[in-house]
């Protein structure tokens, strides 16, 4: 798993005392919009594809913001490794599965192959970049709003602030993709493969290449594009559709705000599934075509982004497109009771009082 795949979810969501306005207030509107970051993320199909809290002033000041961080850091880590083979079974299931093998089979060939422990490979590197990839897009979502709101200090509108958190996703993503492809190898190695993520990068460079870090990046950024779309203009169909039903002096409860966010969340990220999957596949393979050129010498071509569409598509069809996906959403609720109850007791340990 636009898992993924990243500030951990709980950062993003941080509970707000509840109250008895209605819906449409500004409270409700951020506790809404927290809570459906929470949904999107532990969704995770393109490693973090949401957009960046937004603190207070007085966080900022008084440096409450760091410690929102550090405990989101700790709670990501713990919940990353509390659900690691489920990531891992999905990583697997996206590069190996076929028509004939399912989740049992897999699991079944991972055990056998290394072992119980095997079923965390990939993981150190993946709670290793919580760290690099918070504060980077912490960072340019920070100097992207400064751009978009110019000398103003208006507050941005929900969609400015999906174009600043994408450009800070875009941005952290360039510079820490070559984590998320050594995640992806480290997953799908064999026994013996590699010694240590230093190795496996060693390795990697000498046979590969540098451009083998960035394989998949493409797909990757392309993702972004339909999940963010597709989130908003289903949440906005089906509020305004309850709206046209209902008395224009009736706001939509609550709960209702956050069934439509968690529907437009999962459509979108259904719907960018396969990007994702592309991006995995596309990470796992250095080279995967086979040609002869003019001298009858074999050499190795890589594979490209819209032939492995075309090659998936016509031999596994349209399911082929999702493997994976039941690992997938098979970890939203364990991760996200874990995340919430470590996020928790790290606020308190740290002192952090809610706003």
């Amino acid at each position: 798993m636009m898992q993924q795949h990243s500030r951990p979810a709980w950062v993003l969501a941080r509970p707000r005392p509840w109250h008895s306005h209605h819906g449409s207030c500004q409270v409700c509107r951020s506790l809404l919009w927290r809570l459906r970051l929470a949904l999107e993320k532990y969704l995770d199909i393109g490693e973090d594809m949401n957009v960046p809290d937004d603190f207070t002033q007085n966080e900022m000041v008084t440096g409450m913001w760091w410690r929102h961080l550090v405990a989101g850091g700790v709670a990501g880590a713990v919940s990353r490794t509390c659900t690691a083979p489920l990531d891992r079974l999905k990583v697997y299931l996206q590069v190996h599965g076929t028509k004939s093998t399912g989740i049992k089979t897999c699991l079944q060939h991972m055990l056998r192959e290394g072992g119980f422990w095997s079923l965390w490979r990939g993981n150190g590197i993946n709670v290793l970049k919580i760290a690099p990839e918070s504060a980077i897009k912490f960072m340019s979502y920070e100097q992207a709003k400064r751009v978009i709101r110019g000398n103003q200090t208006r507050e941005l509108t929900i969609y400015e602030r999906f174009c600043a958190g994408s450009l800070a996703g875009g941005v952290s993503q360039t510079i820490i993709y070559p984590l998320e492809v050594m995640k992806t190898r480290l997953a799908l190695r064999k026994t013996g493969q590699y010694k240590s993520i230093a190795d496996a990068a060693r390795k990697i460079y000498l046979l590969e290449g540098p451009r083998s870090f960035y394989r998949g990046y493409v797909p990757n950024l392309l993702g972004i594009i339909p999940y963010a779309g597709i989130d908003l203009a289903v949440y906005e169909t089906l509020k305004n559709s309850y709206l046209r039903k209902h008395s224009t002096n009736e706001s939509p409860s609550v709960l209702l705000l956050l069934a439509c966010g968690t529907i437009s969340s999962t459509t979108g990220q259904v719907c960018s599934y396969p990007l994702a999957l592309v991006r995995t596949r596309l990470q796992a393979q250095a080279f995967t075509v086979i040609t002869a050129n003019s001298g009858g010498t074999i050499s190795a071509q890589p594979c490209t982004m819209t032939s492995l569409i075309r090659d998936i598509f016509r031999n596994e069809g349209v399911p082929g497109l999702y493997r994976g996906l039941t690992p997938n959403f098979m970890k939203v609720a364990p991760a996200v009771a874990i995340s919430y109850a470590t996020y928790e007791r790290c606020r308190e340990t740290l002192g952090v009082n809610m706003t």
